[in-house]
């Protein structure tokens, strides 16, 4: 069960998912089911409001860790029009 921030700088309890952002990863684990047999289960992550921001949750080989968001790329910005005042 979630009950705290998945940062672990932050670990924010978890009162109302209306804020924040919640990660489900589908994870193996060997030998945990019947006769040592791999079991598949999902796992629930939860990132608070302030660390979704610049936060997410990334599963690699290595297992679930959590990562900095990478930033957007910069749009190129319009050319500004031309103002021009009617004398």
């Amino acid at each position: 069960m979630v009950s705290n921030c998945a940062n672990p700088n932050c670990r924010k309890p978890l009162h109302y998912l209306r804020e924040g952002r919640i990660f489900a990863f589908d994870v193996t684990a060997c030998g945990d089911g019947p006769n040592g047999k791999r079991t598949r289960r999902l796992e629930h992550f939860w990132l608070c409001g302030a660390c979704a921001q610049t936060m997410v949750m990334q599963q690699s080989a290595e297992g679930i860790r959590v990562v900095m968001r990478q930033r957007p790329r910069i749009q190129r910005e319009m050319p500004m029009a031309a103002h021009y005042v009617a004398s």
